[in-house]
């Protein structure tokens, strides 16, 4: 039997309404010690407890122990829920409708990334619903709010099971035409969100893709798709993580950080991703329904051997570069600039439907 308790977490001001506001945390949890806390604040994940094939629990997902960590760390989107548009718009501009649309460009004064100044990262979620085996958040953007048209309602319903399955089930619908592509920022590490870099590099991982959206030196999408076989990219069989970053590393964005085209039907729910961790047993399976999959392997974070300033997480661990990887299940980048890309555009009547299941366990030490 699923348990929900919650605790405050905290106090933030809501940047939408500028009151102060509780920030309320939801503790998930299973009778096989597994469990999950979300909070209110940008519908974060904020814990996720697992534990590896003896039975030792671990927490595997990067996040901060109160508010102003999460305050302090914004730019890292740490768990956080991101929109209405994850990931990049070249330059801040589309055509929607025939129309020029202008939205925010809070990435180097260039390009809107996740959402804008004030993404779905940064607001208060309101609590809709709490349920045996997990909580519905809602939050509701305004027309106009970053620029983008539409007034949006969205409700997330997060959930979690027995069998070790934690799923979100995002929905939206638009008051006018707009553009939607929602996804959470989630940070993995299953030898436990304090082990750093090189337990990272002792990671498996496979995606269930022959293609990546191609992007120029500012990660933006050319419009074109790269096959990844018999190249660093190609994760179609599990793979040694260590290895493939080492043979990226020189790159420009030293490491990983694209979208892989899954390619789902997107009335199923379907396995596209998988990561485990030898030395623990515990592995991750990734199940959804969005066409694309951005694998992202912290290259942001301070790289203390060059001297960047720590930055400092739960229980006071040091999260540093390659020291976690992110899955984020979506549609691809810039979509709304592409017109090859599975659409974003959201009419009014139209539901946007994002469901994605995060399968976790352990299995002994040979995989």
């Amino acid at each position: 039997m699923v348990r929900v308790i919650e605790d405050v977490f905290g106090i933030a001001v809501n940047p939408l309404t500028q009151k102060t506001e509780h920030v309320r945390r939801f503790t998930l949890s299973t009778e096989k010690d597994m469990s999950v806390a979300i909070l209110t604040l940008g519908a974060i994940i904020q814990s996720v407890k697992v534990p590896d094939f003896n039975g030792k629990l671990a927490d595997v997902c990067l996040g901060y122990d109160d508010v102003a960590g999460y305050y302090r760390n914004q730019q890292s989107y740490f768990g956080a829920t991101l929109g209405r548009v994850a990931n990049r718009v070249a330059h801040g501009h589309f055509k929607l409708c025939g129309k020029d649309v202008s939205i925010t460009r809070n990435l180097k004064d260039r390009h809107h990334l996740h959402g804008g100044y004030v993404g779905f990262d940064s607001v208060i979620w309101d609590v809709v619903g709490i349920h045996k085996d997990g909580i519905t958040l809602q939050h509701v953007s305004p027309d106009g709010h970053e620029g983008y048209p539409g007034e949006v309602t969205v409700n997330i319903n997060f959930s979690l099971n027995e069998a070790g399955c934690f799923g979100m089930r995002i929905e939206a619908r638009a008051k006018a035409t707009t553009c939607i592509n929602i996804s959470n920022h989630v940070y993995f590490n299953l030898a436990g969100h304090d082990t750093g870099r090189e337990t990272l590099f002792q990671h498996m991982a496979m995606i269930k893709a022959n293609t990546i959206v191609d992007t120029d030196q500012e990660q933006l999408p050319t419009g074109k798709l790269m096959p990844v076989r018999n190249t660093p990219y190609d994760f179609s069989t599990l793979t040694n993580l260590g290895k493939r970053l080492n043979q990226v590393y020189r790159c420009p964005i030293c490491g990983f950080d694209n979208n892989y085209c899954v390619n789902v039907d997107p009335n199923q729910v379907k396995l596209v991703a998988r990561a485990v961790h030898p030395c623990t047993g515990r592995f991750m399976e990734v199940h959804t329904n969005q066409p694309g999959l951005q694998f992202y392997t912290a290259n942001s974070l301070p790289d203390e051997e060059r001297g960047d300033i720590p930055n400092i997480g739960k229980d006071g661990a040091h999260y540093v570069k390659h020291g976690a990887f992110s899955m984020q299940t979506q549609k691809y980048p810039d979509s709304m600039n592409n017109a090859s890309f599975p659409t974003v555009i959201i009419n009014p009547g139209q539901l946007y439907d994002h469901q994605v299941v995060f399968r976790f366990g352990a299995c002994p030490k040979r995989i």
